[in-house]
């Protein structure tokens, strides 16, 4: 059969809708009439969340020559470095995708593709850069606070109002992961867990 089976490129669409009483007719409407012969919805689901079924689900689907619609940009990445992962893996594997109210395709061929497509994903991937370094500049600004402050020796009884159940809930705040957590104030990542179960006063 040679390659002749890859003639048939499958546009698959991706429509998400953070909270329950939300709805994706808007978004399944627009992906439809984009040409799209199968769409994935997660409907009541925080873009913050790790475990999306449906996106995992189409993710397994695709195939090199599929294309990936989505409505925009944020309906498909948790993030912008969890939105550049997917172009890169897209990429990759030879699938192209489009984001129809961004206005951008993956696609050189497609009247969305081309130098803008490319300058915008240049343009995520900055934003997905200064995201990793404002982590890393907050991780070593506080081991640094943390080590000048010193640590006594010594078991002592650990309330809400401790100045480390106060500092790990500013760090995360701040966005930090408990294990980065526990390593600025010098402590495992379940301890971090429970003080974050703690309401300072």
């Amino acid at each position: 059969m040679g390659n002749n089976w890859r003639h048939f490129m499958t546009r698959l669409g991706y429509a998400r809708v953070s909270t329950a009483d939300q709805d994706t007719e808007l978004q399944i409407r627009e992906l439809e009439a984009s040409g799209c012969e199968r769409i994935y919805r997660d409907h009541g689901i925080s873009g913050t969340k790790t475990s999306r079924p449906e996106l995992n689900r189409m993710l397994d689907r695709l195939s090199q020559g599929d294309e990936v619609v989505v409505w925009k940009l944020d309906r498909l990445g948790r993030n912008t470095r969890h939105l550049l992962e997917l172009l890169d893996d897209f990429k990759a594997r030879g699938i192209k995708f489009r984001s129809l109210r961004d206005g951008i395709a993956t696609d050189p061929s497609s009247d969305l593709g081309g130098a803008m497509a490319q300058a915008m994903v240049t343009i995520i991937s900055a934003f997905a850069q200064l995201e990793r370094d404002q982590l890393s500049e907050r991780t070593k600004a506080g081991m640094a606070i943390a080590a000048s402050h010193g640590r006594k020796a010594g078991r002592q009884e650990v309330t809400a109002n401790h100045p480390n159940v106060k500092q790990a809930h500013v760090l995360r705040k701040q966005g930090l992961k408990p294990a980065d957590i526990g390593k600025i104030i010098g402590t495992s990542r379940a301890t971090v867990y429970r003080y974050l179960t703690m309401e300072p006063g």
